[in-house]
């Protein structure tokens, strides 16, 4: 279609909140439910809300939370991706490749954030702009039945107890901001974020209870909490769902007490969890693991905004010598050769250099690489990493991976 240049780009008005809401609906085929002064108003941010607008009706939107990211050694600013999207009647006309570019050029140019990144609706789209596969997730899909913790895994000796998640917000909250920060890819949650999370209207519920939260405690006082929720279903006899929303434990008890609640609740017999880690404990605490019934899905995408301060803003398992030469062709500032430089107590730099280059890449395969849950020698075997230094690939791809593997708790 014909490129629509008489459309201006701009940012978008505290009052445009349900507009862009409407869009976004129509954008994705979801019913519009209007949500003046909820909680996705609480967390909007105009400022950081690229629109296209036709006349009075806003057409395409691309925006961004301020939030911070946990990374590998460090907690960074990271700008979190969000509601893109495009009326279907004004697709294929460029809009989303000018908002894309301009909110990248933004965030490089902000200064604070080095990286971006976003949950895709389609990974061929974002990949376009630079962004990589950061980090899978597993889906569980459990009959329950089938569950058993092995012997090894005795009762632990605290204390399970549900609440309301009024009544254990400012528990959970302080339990999540203790965890958060040990924990890649996870985003920090400021009270209208909370507000977000927990939100919990019955028309989303599709039939299902309200969610609970379930709280361990141990001798020092709480260790771990779960927010699910429970679906009746009857086929001669019970056949009910327990939906679990988030899990976060501080400790290993407090993991095992609440897994062996929720695979053990009267009536139900099957246990769904969309966003478990790919290295979750609890493939290795069942029984027979295949009927966790795991299905690999994808992530959180990361893109680079700003190479060096990027590279220098986390922390590496091995002290790492190497030169990368990079090709970015939406950041120019991004391409060229650098090198990294990363010492043992885990500060780096990464500066412009003249030397030879060990390793050659894109800058989307330095995104997919930066969270530690995609290793270098994966995205070599693919044929998008060149190894022109022998031994240069196994030396950088063990320094960039994650003790654990990078996971995400929510989509924002």
């Amino acid at each position: 279609m014909t490129p629509r240049d008489d459309l201006q780009l701009r940012t978008a008005t505290a009052s445009e909140y349900e507009a862009v809401s409407h869009l976004l609906a129509r954008a994705f085929g979801e019913p519009y439910e209007p949500d003046e002064g909820g909680p996705g108003a609480g967390i909007f941010e105009p400022d950081r809300s690229l629109v296209f607008a036709d006349g009075d009706r806003i057409v395409a939107n691309a925006g961004a939370f301020t939030r911070e990211l946990t990374v590998p050694g460090a907690v960074i600013p990271a700008a979190h991706v969000t509601m893109v999207g495009v009326l279907p009647t004004y697709r294929r006309r460029g809009l989303l490749s000018r908002m894309m570019h301009r909110q990248l050029r933004d965030v490089r140019e902000g200064g604070v954030e080095p990286i971006a990144l976003l949950w895709a609706s389609e990974g061929t789209i974002y990949q376009r702009f630079g962004y990589g596969h950061a980090a899978q997730r597993l889906a569980f899909v459990a009959d329950r039945r089938d569950i058993t913790l092995l012997p090894r895994f005795a009762t632990a000796g605290g204390r399970l107890r549900e609440a309301s998640l009024e009544d254990a917000r400012k528990d959970l909250a302080a339990l999540y901001e203790r965890v958060r920060v040990t924990r890649v890819g996870w985003s920090d949650r400021t009270e209208a974020w909370w507000d977000y999370v927990l939100n919990d209207k019955p028309a989303h519920r599709g039939g299902a209870t309200a969610r609970h939260a379930l709280l361990y405690e141990g001798a020092d006082g709480l260790e771990g909490y779960a927010i699910w929720r429970s679906k009746e279903e009857w086929d001669h006899g019970p056949q009910g769902e327990v939906a679990v929303r988030e899990v976060v434990a501080a400790t290993p008890a407090a993991y095992t007490e609440l897994w062996r609640f929720l695979f053990s609740v009267d009536l139900t017999r099957k246990v769904n969890f969309w966003c478990a880690a790919m290295d979750e404990p609890l493939l290795h605490m069942v029984t027979e693991p295949r009927r966790l019934r795991a299905q690999v899905a994808d992530g959180l995408w990361v893109r680079i905004a700003d190479l060096p301060a990027a590279l220098t803003a986390r922390a590496y398992s091995t002290p790492l010598s190497v030169v990368f030469e990079v090709d970015d062709k939406l950041l120019p500032e991004n391409a060229g050769t650098w090198r990294l430089d990363a010492a043992a107590d885990g500060s780096a730099t990464c500066v412009p250099t003249d030397d030879a280059a060990d390793l050659v890449c894109d800058v989307s395969d330095l995104g997919a690489a930066y969270l530690g849950g995609t290793a270098l020698v994966a995205l070599a075997a693919a044929g998008r990493v060149r190894e022109l230094t022998p031994g240069a690939l196994d030396r950088a791809s063990v320094a960039f991976l994650s003790p654990r593997a990078p996971s995400a708790t929510e989509v924002f």
